[in-house]
């Protein structure tokens, strides 16, 4: 089965890093060439332009980081695609940005799906994702096996293009919580003349614990921020839960407060480190 995938950044390149393992025949595209070019020494085939990336793909994969991206690469890929192609938009992009993409590709005739990514850099290159899936079912299992290599499970959400991405935002709401708390207990442990390891430790095996907060916390502690899941990319995932949540019964009080210290990270010039760097909000300047 040939994959074309589209987006090179830290997930995709995993993606396409795990995919080449399980003996997919990949060929990669990503804006900046040099992103894409590391993959060629693992058997991928750089593609100059995203018509010759998608050129004969059985599947095609796109990780790209907003909606307009995504639409760039449709249009780009007008009467390249294969009539048996399927399109696996794994991009989180929003419900709004969803729905132009579903416009789109029912414009140009295109098989498509969603496949969310839950997940970060290590899970990505080791195929241990979650992939939320929503789409005709007849396509999902078209695309199977992909989905099965990229991740260790695939929850389908719904027949409808837009269900994957309205889970992914749940998920996402969660891993925003669940980081800015253990980031703030870190926080009030080492204010009150603690060692914050205390605070890891008294979770440790309990019913509040879970093993998320110990691996953030982690680096926390350390100071350290590699990038596994860059904190702009959760700051953007935040805004669009916002706009998903308008016209609804959804209260977004608490999306507002984790957009507001995120935001203070990101001030303070961690936007492109790790969401652990939040623990850099909970710190007064001045």
């Amino acid at each position: 089965m040939k994959v074309a995938v589209l987006g090179t950044g830290i997930m995709g390149q995993g993606v396409a890093g795990t995919l080449l393992r399980e003996g997919f025949d990949v060929t990669v595209w990503n804006r900046t060439r040099s992103r894409a070019e590391p993959l060629a020494a693992d058997g991928a085939t750089v593609a100059d332009t995203v018509s010759e990336a998608v050129e004969g793909a059985d599947v095609i994969v796109t990780v790209l980081f907003d909606g307009d991206a995504v639409l760039e690469v449709l249009a780009d890929a007008a009467g390249a695609t294969g009539p048996d192609a399927v399109w696996v938009q794994a991009s989180t992009i929003g419900e709004a940005d969803t729905a132009r993409v579903v416009q789109v590709a029912d414009e140009q005739g295109l098989r498509l799906v969603e496949a969310m990514m839950l997940g970060t850099k290590k899970p990505a290159a080791t195929g241990k994702l979650v992939m939320l899936a929503a789409g005709e079912a007849g396509l999902i299992d078209a695309v199977r096996p992909v989905l099965d290599a990229m991740g260790s499970k695939t929850v389908v959400a719904g027949d409808t293009v837009g269900h994957g991405t309205a889970l992914k935002l749940a998920a996402n709401a969660w891993i925003a919580s669940v980081t800015a708390a253990t980031a703030q207990s870190i926080a009030l442990t080492e204010a009150l003349g603690l060692d914050p390891q205390l605070f890891l430790d008294a979770i440790d095996g309990g019913q509040s614990d879970t093993p998320y907060a110990h691996l953030k916390g982690a680096t926390m502690i350390a100071g350290e921020y590699p990038a596994q899941f860059a904190l702009d990319g959760l700051r953007k995932d935040l805004g669009l839960m916002r706009e998903a949540a308008r016209g609804t019964s959804f209260d977004p009080s608490l999306i507002e407060a984790l957009a507001d210290v995120y935001a203070v990270a990101a001030d303070r010039g961690y936007g492109d480190d790790d969401i652990a760097a939040v623990r850099t909000g909970f710190d007064r300047q001045g």
